[in-house]
């Protein structure tokens, strides 16, 4: 009997223990699933991936970029899909500006767990990166990447920004109609697909409008554009159009003023930006360029977000020292709203449902009303021009410009 008793006792303290042991293990796991899908409000997290240069060539468009999105996250931090309410979380990670880092940059972004992703700055990056997102089933919204190629050939890649195909031909009416060239004379970065893209669309816009086009290119890395700005003089060039990066812009500014060549200047996007002001301050030069947004569009926002700039040392230096408003910044801005947009809209935060609802998802933002054609690109019939005011290192409204 006391040996039945003892084996007993024994058989209960064992199966005791089992039990304990399953129930700690089964706490523990479902205390990690809390913990990786829970935010510290005890909502659930929802993951927008940010895909953006913070150095390199575009790396000062890319942090303004950035800035409208971190300001639409902290003006709304949270999304309510299907009766859920979802604390946002930005994954930012830097592309360097380089396709060669752009798949690096990418795949550390899907790992994250991303349900949707924003970016990027530069048509090149984007265009490298774009498989990448394209493979793991995640939709991609770009901002200001305007090169038709990020667009075609895949059904994941979406944007909110007008393309090169109408930028160009804007660009080039101006020239034409608002500074009366006959001779343009074309320069951008040998390899750039943002740079020989809308040259090439330009070139065809200008001779269909009676211009000559003279174009040249440039290997990366250059320094020197002596040579380049002489060619654009002698060849009688009344516009030189150079829809380069902000690194290179710079140094072309501050040439052609110590050289004493005061042919305008004519850009894209890219050259929006308060580095362009910066390098024109105290010149003669004259800088015109095509944009998304002009300050004084909508004053509430304005308000809010220089407010919010100011009041973080960080983030003054990333908008390039002072509270002037790129339009990068604002597309920023509105993207991150399409994409709150989307996955209400979606009434999911899965990456396949959200990429479904893309195509009929609409809003209205600073920077207008967005909405997707057939192919994914936005819907924009029209370009703000600005020109560099070299007295208040400000950016002067000249026109809302359209294709004649």
């Amino acid at each position: 009997m006391k040996k039945f008793l003892a084996l007993l006792l024994a058989l209960v303290m064992v199966l005791s223990l089992a039990a304990c042991g399953s129930s700690s293990s089964n706490d523990t796991a479902a205390d990690a699933d809390e913990t990786t899908e829970t935010a510290e409000s005890g909502n659930p997290t929802v993951t927008i991936g940010v895909f953006e240069p913070l150095s390199g060539d575009n790396g000062a468009g890319g942090k303004q970029e950035v800035l409208g999105m971190q300001y639409a996250n902290y003006e709304t931090p949270t999304v309510e899909i299907d009766g859920v309410t979802y604390d946002v979380e930005l994954v930012i990670v830097d592309n360097e500006s380089s396709t060669d880092k752009a798949v690096s940059a990418a795949s550390q972004i899907v790992a994250a767990g991303a349900s949707v992703v924003l970016g990027s700055y530069g048509s090149s990056v984007a265009i490298a990166g774009s498989d990448t997102f394209g493979d793991a089933g995640i939709p991609v919204i770009g901002v200001t990447c305007t090169n038709p190629q990020v667009t075609e050939g895949n059904d994941h890649y979406f944007r909110i920004c007008f393309l090169d195909t109408f930028q160009a031909p804007v660009l080039a009416n101006f020239a034409s109609d608002y500074l009366g060239a006959s001779v343009v004379y074309c320069l951008g970065q040998l390899g750039s697909d943002y740079d020989q893209g809308l040259i090439n669309y330009f070139t065809e816009a200008a001779e269909e409008l009676g211009m000559t086009v003279i174009t040249e290119s440039f290997p990366e890395g250059n320094s020197d554009f002596t040579s380049y700005l002489t060619n654009a003089k002698n060849a009688g060039a009344e516009v030189i159009f150079a829809p380069c990066s902000t690194s290179y812009a710079q140094l072309i500014i501050e040439q052609a003023s110590s050289q004493g060549v005061e042919i305008p200047l004519l850009a894209g996007d890219t050259w929006d930006s308060n580095v362009i002001l910066a390098a024109a301050a105290g010149t003669t030069q004259s800088i015109y360029v095509s944009t998304f947004y002009a300050e004084g569009g909508d004053e509430a926002f304005e308000e809010g977000f220089k407010e919010w700039i100011n009041g973080d040392s960080t983030n003054l230096t990333n908008n390039g020292g002072n509270d002037t408003i790129a339009a990068a910044s604002v597309m920023g801005y509105d993207a991150y709203y399409v994409a709150l947009e989307a996955m209400k809209n979606a009434g999911s935060v899965d990456p396949a449902d959200i990429m479904a609802a893309l195509p009929t998802t609409t809003y209205t933002g600073v920077s207008g009303s967005i909405a997707f054609d057939e192919i994914g690109d936005a819907v924009r019939d029209a370009a703000y021009i600005k020109v560099a005011n070299t007295e208040t290192e400000a950016w002067d409204f000249v026109a809302v410009q359209t294709v004649s």
